[in-house]
């Protein structure tokens, strides 16, 4: 190796250690660093108020009953039993009875106009063929309805005494199921997404300040700009690769704090390929998916000289990166298509793509030829992006061509100089 490259080695790992210490030693990191909790807590309120709206709505539904009296304790075991079988979110309203007046039919069209408590749904009639009437919101509760009257038949036919005593036993997989592979798979797509247009965004504003505040001249007239292009990059990634590994190390001990059925469930999600080999390649496919984005906003950053500048610039480059979210997902689902291999092929969705691949099929072959053909795109945009970085350091204000035009249009409206 050169003199001349070792040079340049040295100043890159210079540039990136300056960057590096410069992010992370800072409250401002150690903010950024808590921000999953931060939002986390902003989600978790809005849930609950959520969740609240939902609970104080469910309690105000009702379903009616408008049956003999003799029939109502039947009714009453059978919708106990059938409770059972929804889980806490999903019951069905509370059922009332009512006893059937003269006119059952004008009965039950009461029950939706009277106040207090808003039905849903009602029965009347002979429950061998009752008449079941239902609001907008009612359709699935008139179901349940109809299927109050045939459990309380046939509970009157058998005795109202159960036929058969079952015994529950938990078992737990020996391996992840095939819908645990598929939750991998999104959880993978989404973690690459959402960490890359996380880390990455800091490189427009971080690349955008320095230039204002003329540091990255400052930089330009001592160290060459490639080496200033690629010790920012890499000094960026080392932040990012701190992040991860915090929130990392805080996931892997999660399921020690779970209570035992959650811990079981989260054990039935896995990839296909295995974890011990999943792991290093999801940080493989995050640092090419964060190299690929980091360069391009890098160099957009670098052509950008006021924030309005900068969200337009950036903006079109979320909105690709959401796209590309999008057709990942596709191939998260596991299905065989040519969507799937556009997905895995295609240099801006592959690292998400096959992240889902490694979750889904425990083949490893294709991600060698996907990494190797990654790193290939990867050397692309950042031989671009250095050329964008140079070509936005080099010049203040717009582009040589906007310049040109500026000062032809400034000619033509001055005229010809006067001696």
């Amino acid at each position: 190796m050169s003199a001349r490259s070792n040079r340049i080695i040295r100043q890159t790992l210079t540039i990136a250690r300056r960057d590096f210490v410069a992010t992370v030693f800072t409250p401002t990191f150690l903010l950024f660093l808590l921000s999953p909790v931060i939002m986390l807590s902003f989600a978790l309120v809005g849930a609950g108020g959520a969740t609240s709206m939902a609970t104080n709505a469910a309690d105000k539904a009702q379903i009616v009953a408008i049956i003999a009296p003799e029939r109502q304790a039947a009714m009453r075991a059978t919708d106990a039993r059938l409770r059972r079988l929804f889980g806490r979110s999903d019951q069905p309203p509370v059922l009332t009875f009512e006893t059937p007046g003269a006119q059952p039919a004008s009965q039950a069209r009461a029950a939706f106009a009277a106040g207090g408590a808003d039905t849903t749904a009602a029965l009347y009639g002979d429950l061998a063929a009752p008449t079941i009437l239902y609001g907008a919101q009612g359709r699935g509760d008139s179901r349940y309805l109809a299927e109050l009257a045939e459990g309380t038949l046939r509970a009157a036919a058998s005795g109202a005494r159960p036929l058969s005593a079952a015994t529950f036993k938990p078992i737990a997989r020996a391996r992840a199921s095939s819908g645990g592979h598929s939750q991998a798979a999104f959880f993978s797509v989404f973690g690459i997404f959402f960490l890359s247009l996380l880390l990455s965004g800091q490189a427009v504003s971080t690349m955008a300040e320095e230039r204002n505040n003329k540091v990255i001249e400052i930089l330009a007239a001592a160290v060459p700009l490639e080496a200033v292009f690629f010790g920012k990059l890499l000094g960026m990634f080392g932040s990012a690769v701190l992040f991860v590994g915090f929130w990392g190390t805080l996931a892997s001990q999660i399921a020690a704090f779970l209570p035992p059925g959650m811990a079981g469930g989260l054990g039935e999600i896995g990839p296909a390929i295995g974890l011990p080999l999943f792991v290093p390649l999801f940080f493989a496919y995050f640092a090419m998916a964060y190299m690929l984005l980091g360069a391009v906003f890098l160099g957009v950053g670098a052509q950008a000289t006021t924030p309005r500048e900068l969200q337009m610039l950036s903006l079109p480059i979320t909105i690709v990166q959401v796209l590309m979210f999008s057709l990942a997902l596709r191939a998260a689902g596991g299905a065989d298509g040519w969507v799937t291999r556009f997905a895995e092929i295609f240099p801006f969705s592959s690292p998400f793509a096959m992240a889902a691949h490694a979750a889904n099929f425990p083949d490893v072959w294709p991600h060698l030829l996907a990494l190797a053909w990654q790193a290939v795109w990867v050397g692309i945009a950042i031989t671009v992006g250095a050329r964008a970085f140079r070509r936005g350091v080099l010049q203040s204000g717009s582009g040589k061509w906007f310049k040109g035009r500026t000062a032809a249009v400034a000619d033509a409206v001055s005229g010809p100089s006067i001696p």
